[in-house]
């Protein structure tokens, strides 16, 4: 490939580094965060929580403003603007200022994911996988390192320095832009009005989903998540409506190869934190884990992950997109099932390592296939619309399936409490894997619709 392609994968990658590094760091610190601040955790929780959905609320909007300002030019007003909240964070005086100012950096933050995509997708042509895969290492890393940057911190300086070591890296992505990142003013569109009604209700729709999927035994969760559906509904009724002047075009939907990608984003991205939640849960109530034992249990799901990645260009030019989207949904299909076993036994480390192993290796032969497939899928003119798409469909799949699995095991722990049973637990853990596992069917059904090639599309 063209050196220069590189370049452009290299910078553009620092965006949600930053952004994953950004969120990590904060999350192991907020009972730090509550002493310093003198605030009750459920206040600053919203440190992270204001962020994770500030971050959903502006993705609506990146079609646009690419269209409207160029894909540079906005991608240099992210990162000033992350950058510079990142310093207004570090000078909060009080929780409720470190809030604000984070749901800022957030609107910032939740640009940069989608247009690191849509700008490799600009250049990368038929290598979209091998780029991708590439360019996520240093955007795995942010959560690897983001715990050790933050103990780091809170044992030889002050809180502050957790926003402020975003400063010398946003100063160095912001002169790296500058430099490397082409012009693209003969890619935007200008004739296209912003639709307010449309944003009004897909903006608030995405948060509240967020919001009460996070919080579904709650009454105002379960409120939350029916306004939200209430919303979508009147949204996609406009957008049928307005065709190509509404803030998403579904008509991208009508295409086989970009629904079929979509639906496994949505899937594989669900099945991720729903995984991840249900063995975590496993640990600590069926075989009596403590948090940080838990926590190194979970390493291989990581490092099966990262071994794919490095090796996925090699692994799609050989067996194709479909080959490999399929055979990473099976993988992670046979990850799932010897759990049906654990549930009912004692827990074998054995077993339970060449599990997660399987499932990160299998769930991340899976994205970016079908990324690439759905970008190979549209006209260029349209990725904007296409990334805007994806992000939204992507984001939401964490929390439905999350949600949906949670609620299960928690019916079905309830059913277990009365009688006081080891059994009754073991089955609860058994009925939410052996669900997990259908779900993972209807992710291998859909990798069969991706095509075997880019070429071949």
């Amino acid at each position: 490939m063209d050196p220069r392609v590189w370049k452009i994968v290299a910078v553009v990658a620092l965006g949600p580094f930053l952004s994953q590094l950004d969120a990590t760091v904060v999350n192991v610190s907020l009972f730090s965060l509550a002493t310093e601040l003198h605030a009750r955790l459920p206040v600053i929780q919203w440190v992270s929580s204001g962020y994770l959905l500030a971050l959903a609320l502006m993705l609506p909007l990146n079609g646009w403003l690419v269209e409207r300002i160029g894909a540079k030019r906005l991608y240099l007003i992210c990162f000033s603007g992350f950058t510079l909240s990142s310093a207004f964070c570090a000078l909060s005086w009080s929780a409720e200022s470190l809030i604000g100012f984070r749901v800022l950096q957030g609107a910032f933050g939740g640009l940069m994911a989608p247009m690191a995509q849509l700008m490799m997708a600009r250049i990368a042509g038929k290598h979209m996988v091998r780029v991708m895969s590439l360019a996520a290492v240093p955007i795995l890393m942010g959560p690897i390192f983001g715990p050790v940057v933050a103990g780091a911190i809170l044992r030889y300086a002050s809180w502050p320095w957790l926003f402020l070591i975003n400063l010398p890296i946003g100063l160095l992505a912001i002169a790296l832009v500058l430099c490397f990142l082409p012009d693209d003013h003969d890619q935007r569109i200008n004739h296209r009005a912003l639709d307010f009604i449309g944003l009004f209700l897909l903006s608030p729709g995405v948060v509240l989903f967020l919001y009460g999927s996070d919080r579904i035994r709650e009454q105002a969760g379960i409120a939350a998540l029916l306004l939200s559906i209430l919303m979508f509904a009147a949204f996609f009724y406009k957008a049928r409506k307005d065709g190509e002047r509404a803030l998403i075009d579904l008509r991208l939907f009508r295409s086989r190869i970009f629904s079929a990608a979509a639906l496994a984003q949505f899937i594989a991205n669900g099945l991720s934190f729903a995984g991840q939640m249900l063995i975590a849960v496993y640990l600590f109530r069926a075989t009596g884990q403590s948090p940080s034992a838990a926590g190194w249990l979970l390493m291989p799901l990581g490092l099966g992950a990262m071994c794919t990645f490095l090796s996925l260009s090699r692994i799609t030019q050989r067996f194709g997109i479909r080959g490999t989207a399929f055979g990473g949904a099976s993988l992670a299909f046979l990850g799932i099932l010897p759990f049906l076993y654990l549930s009912g036994h004692p827990l074998n480390l054995t077993i339970l390592v060449g599990s997660l192993l399987l499932q990160g290796i299998g769930m991340s032969a899976v994205g970016f296939p079908s990324i690439s497939a759905a970008y190979a899928s549209v006209r260029k003119e349209a990725l904007p619309m296409a990334t805007t798409s994806l992000n939204i469909v992507q984001r939401l799949g964490g929390p439905t399936l999350t949600a949906l699995c949670a609620t299960i095991l928690d019916w079905r722990l309830t059913l277990a409490v009365a009688p006081h049973s080891s059994s009754g637990v073991a089955s609860a853990f058994m009925v939410s894997f052996a669900l997990l596992a259908c779900l993972n069917t209807l992710l291998m059904l859909a990798a069969l619709r991706l095509p075997r090639s880019l070429e071949g599309q």
